[in-house]
């Protein structure tokens, strides 16, 4: 019955400052309703939506993740893509620096890049691996993955 997700929501805190920023994604503005303090945005061709809705002043934000899935070869230079755009790749899985290059979800596989947005949502661009999956104790970088995966 389900074939993918239409619509999601986030919350945010300044929809004029969020609006910038979605569209510095690449992002297409669909509709924004100033009056309702909310906009939609096409994503990809077949455009999925992202919702964003501003909380009133004074109401406690909850951040939410999701991920933008992207071909193997866009994510590869995702991080200075989004350097290139003011926005910085988080470290993640108990690294302490930002990531030289993808870390790899070896259950699924999949690569990818983790990214804040102004209001502490944890966005993530994901490409699917055409590997088996792998049940690792750790969460390695694509090279690693590689190489593990050569072993094999």
């Amino acid at each position: 019955m389900i074939d993918f997700i239409f619509e999601t929501h986030l919350q945010v805190t300044d929809l004029d400052r969020s609006i910038k920023f979605y569209k510095k994604l690449g992002l297409t503005l669909a509709l924004h309703k100033p009056e309702r303090r909310s906009a939609f945005f096409y994503v990809g061709e077949r455009r999925d939506l992202l919702a964003l809705k501003e909380l009133p002043k004074g109401q406690k934000l909850q951040p939410r993740h999701f991920a933008f899935g992207v071909q193997l070869d866009q994510l590869l230079t995702a991080s200075d893509w989004l350097v290139e755009r003011g926005i910085h790749p988080l470290p993640g899985f108990g690294k302490q620096e930002a990531p030289p290059e993808p870390f790899v979800h070896a259950w699924m596989p999949a690569a990818s890049v983790y990214f804040n947005d102004h209001d502490g949502n944890e966005l993530e661009f994901m490409a699917w691996l055409d590997d088996e999956p792998q049940n690792l104790n750790h969460v390695p970088y694509l090279s690693e993955w590689n190489e593990i995966k050569a072993k094999k």
